[in-house]
């Protein structure tokens, strides 16, 4: 659900940021070598990058035609003489837009698929590799929900000496140090299709954590080679009964299924067994009739081979993924496509959230970037920021983006940027924010 310019964005910011919170900002962030005047040469700025969906094959990998501009815009923050620190957060190594006939690792290990991810990307991981080995700029990753299955071993393989936060497997949340008021996750936590379950499939695959939006994606990637084509079978329908509340949210679910396979259909027929997993205890092949509800007789039962249940387990996984205002099932599964409730989420998680204390959170995970203020439940400005992607195409609106925090005296600017094919940098909206 991307339909917000950035043009609507930046009026939305103005629209929300009384001068009482915070302050529309003109602050120029640049890579030159020079430095940032404003920062006096201290090193203070904090860049975040997110969404750079690195692949192993590009036969289908999303970043090929801005591998270059990534490569350059690394170089330029490693030669940068005020940035203190870079953090990725999440989607780094793409382990779910893989066609869905064709085994994640090929027979291989984890390790070996990171590796070969890291080989077909040489040059970025190049260039993150000689910041970390600089040690002038700490460098630290986030898990998303494409990589939440990478583990630290795989990653410190490729990015030896990476920093890395997690607080349960798949996910982490980061405040730089020295900077208790910022918190930035990859957002997935909150998502019902995204976040880690390690309930739905335990006597399937026991110890996974794969939600199911892994298998999704993997169909919507073998629709995108296919070329979204006529559906190769017209899938049965499902409707309503009057079983109860959780059969009720059994047909929501199957309604989000279905239309996410009309968006992107394939050509392979509902009950062919395409979806080669062969990771996290998954070892089977399968079929979208696994994976999407089905009725037995019309009005009848709703029932499920992968994800039984799911609709019942939502609030237990949110406790096992520290997710600290539970989100109602049903809302959750209803706005599980919007970005705008990622972007909501920061504010109920962090800003009206008694039990907080951040004024600027930054997700990834939506594609969307944007910056929108807030306020904190205790009066205090705050700022949502959403860093964007690096993947070549993003539905129209903008990739190569970033976030800039620069700490200044008791101030924060916080900047949304783009970063051009010829290295230019373009503000796309900035704001201060004061009492600190």
């Amino acid at each position: 659900m991307r339909k917000t310019g950035i043009m609507s964005i930046m009026l939305l910011s103005s629209l929300l940021c009384p001068a009482t919170l915070c302050f529309a900002s003109d602050y120029a962030f640049t890579l030159d070598e020079s430095g940032i005047p404003a920062l006096a040469g201290e090193r203070s700025a904090i860049v975040v990058i997110s969404d750079l969906h690195l692949g192993m094959d590009d036969r289908y990998a999303e970043t090929q035609g801005n591998r270059a501009p990534l490569v350059d815009f690394l170089q330029k923050v490693r030669r940068a003489p005020n940035i203190k620190e870079l953090v990725v957060a999440g989607d780094l190594v793409d382990e779910w837009f893989i066609p869905a006939d064709t085994e994640t690792y090929a027979g291989k290990t984890q390790k070996e698929f990171v590796q070969a991810v890291a080989a077909n990307n040489k040059e970025v991981f190049d260039a993150f590799n000689s910041i970390i080995l600089d040690g002038k700029i700490k460098v630290t990753y986030v898990p998303g929900n494409h990589d939440l299955l990478i583990d630290s071993e795989s990653i410190q393989t490729i990015l030896p000496g990476m920093n890395e936060v997690r607080d349960v497997r798949g996910l982490g949340t980061y405040s730089p140090e020295g900077h208790a008021e910022i918190a930035i996750e990859h957002g997935h936590r909150y998502n019902f299709f995204c976040a880690p379950d390690p309930i739905s499939n335990k006597d399937i695959a026991p110890g996974s954590i794969l939600p199911p939006g892994y298998f999704f994606t993997r169909i919507a990637t073998l629709s995108v080679v296919e070329g979204k084509p006529e559906p190769g079978k017209i899938r049965p329908a499902v409707v309503p009964n009057s079983l109860g509340e959780s059969q009720n949210l059994e047909f929501i679910y199957w309604q989000m299924w279905d239309a996410l396979m009309k968006e992107l259909p394939i050509k392979e027929d509902f009950e062919e067994k395409i979806i080669r997993t062969n990771l996290d205890g998954f070892t089977q092949t399968y079929a979208m009739s696994d994976l999407m509800p089905r009725q037995a007789t019309e009005g009848g039962v709703i029932d499920v081979n992968l994800f039984k249940g799911i609709q019942d387990t939502w609030d237990k996984r949110q406790e096992l993924n520290n997710v600290a205002v539970k989100i109602p099932v049903r809302e959750a599964l209803m706005k599980a496509a919007s970005s705008a409730e990622t972007d909501n989420q920061a504010v109920v998680q962090y800003f009206h959230n008694p039990a907080s204390d951040k004024r600027i959170v930054i997700f990834g995970h939506t594609h969307e970037s944007r910056v929108i203020p807030s306020e904190t439940h205790d009066g205090k400005s705050a700022v949502y920021v959403n860093s964007g992607t690096w993947i070549d195409k993003n539905n129209n609106l903008p990739t190569m983006t970033f976030v800039v925090i620069a700490p200044q005296g008791s101030s924060r600017h916080a900047g949304l940027y783009h970063y051009s094919h010829e290295g230019a940098i373009t503000t796309l909206d900035t704001l201060k924010l004061e009492g600190f």
